[in-house]
């Protein structure tokens, strides 16, 4: 007689659709019930997460190849790329099944540029993609791009599209990429609300900044990384708006080296106090003095759900005069001293206010990505051919000026 645990592993493993919706929400020590089912129905699918690098592409290509029959099929549902070349990843996205592909990571050292990035979503479809991460520069123009009429950009035009197709997209980040004036032709085509989006040093302007304010996507934003932009000087009005329309969904909010200062605290708070279903708070890199940020805790204190607050080095703690945004060695020689006072400060204010529940720190080099160990040989050799390239560059230049 079954019992009703491996009934219902049955019941999961014989509707592969639901299965792979539902996975995710099933506890571990489960699995084991869940393959004999599916090995008794002749569901035997292995699904992976990948992470493909320089250092294991053959291996990977080797595990995804076409094989003999075999009692176990690999399927790929996230796939993180990293330190590949373009042919490389378009050959092992190729392998992986990108029909079956939910979360797309291609990062740090891909160096991609509009071009390609054409090129993969045009020759690849991603029907079931829910989340793509492009890296830095993903949207240049390619190097042997002919110019185009003013305002017609054929290569972006032809990635909205794609990207429109995607119907199950809701999570998208191309931090880094140059997309001045550009945001509502890459947005505005999409099929699905979306409720994740990364625009870090996009290099937005007006029009992009009253396109996101008043665009679909705005309502349903749970997740929101708007760093690198003088948001509250350049785009007050915008930026208000746009936090207004999220702040019935915003969960995480990252305004990093935003040129945020203390006369502009009044605008963030004001801006800030609808969000209450914010849960996280990231304001790295802001010229904020030790009691504008008691101030701004004081008003975090009214957010019920704040649970996690990275906050900047007060701006007393380093010589009077220092520019913004900081470059690393900058941002390293400041009084440790008289921040651990200021840090425990601003603990005490939450802690008066019965908000022990938020937990705050100052990750100065901002957060660590646990990955980049599986690079970072990989980094090295990459930075070292960087420099190689540029020194022969310099060099030529340099004899052509003779």
């Amino acid at each position: 007689m079954k019992s009703l645990r491996f009934a219902s592993a049955e019941a999961l493993a014989s509707h592969p659709q639901v299965a792979l919706q539902s996975l995710d929400s099933v506890a571990h020590n489960l699995y084991p019930l869940l393959f004999k089912a599916s090995y008794l129905l002749e569901r035997a699918e292995v699904l992976a997460d990948i992470f493909v690098t320089d250092g294991n592409f053959q291996l990977v290509v080797q595990a995804l190849g076409p094989a003999a029959p075999a009692p176990l099929r690999l399927h790929c549902l996230s796939f993180r790329a990293d330190s590949l070349d373009p042919s490389q990843l378009l050959q092992v996205l190729c392998l992986a099944g990108p029909g079956e592909l939910r979360r797309l990571q291609v990062v740090h050292n891909v160096r991609l540029h509009a071009g390609h990035v054409q090129q993969l979503l045009a020759q690849l479809h991603f029907p079931q993609l829910v989340s793509l991460t492009l890296p830095a520069k993903a949207f240049d123009t390619p190097p042997a791009c002919a110019p185009t009429t003013e305002g017609e950009d054929p290569l972006l035009t032809s990635i909205a599209w794609e990207l429109s197709q995607m119907t199950q997209l809701t999570e998208l980040s191309v931090a880094f990429s140059t997309l001045t004036g550009n945001i509502q032709k890459l947005l505005g085509p999409l099929r699905t609300p979306l409720r994740a989006l990364d625009l870090a040093n996009c290099s937005l302007n007006h029009a992009d900044m009253a396109f996101l304010a008043g665009c679909t996507h705005a309502a349903h934003l749970e997740v929101l990384d708007l760093s690198g932009h003088s948001l509250i000087h350049l785009f007050p009005s915008s930026f208000f708006r746009l936090l207004g329309r999220a702040a019935q969904t915003l969960r995480v909010l990252t305004l990093e080296e935003c040129g945020i200062e203390d006369r502009h605290l009044s605008t963030l708070i004001l801006a800030l106090s609808p969000c209450q279903q914010l849960q996280e708070l990231r304001f790295l890199g802001n010229p904020l003095s030790a009691s504008a940020l008691r101030r701004l805790f004081l008003a975090l204190c009214e957010l019920p759900k704040l649970r996690w607050v990275e906050f900047p080095v007060p701006k007393d703690c380093y010589p009077e005069g220092a520019a913004y945004p900081q470059d690393e060695l900058a941002m390293s020689k400041f009084d440790q001293q008289k921040y651990e006072l200021i840090a425990e400060d601003l603990r005490g204010v939450l802690l008066r206010a019965g908000r022990d529940d938020i937990q705050v720190s100052t990750p100065v080099f901002g957060s660590f990505d646990p990955d980049i160990q599986e690079t970072s040989n990989e980094l090295g050799v990459f930075l070292l051919q960087a420099f190689k390239t540029a020194l022969e560059n310099f060099s030529r230049a340099l004899k052509q000026m003779e």
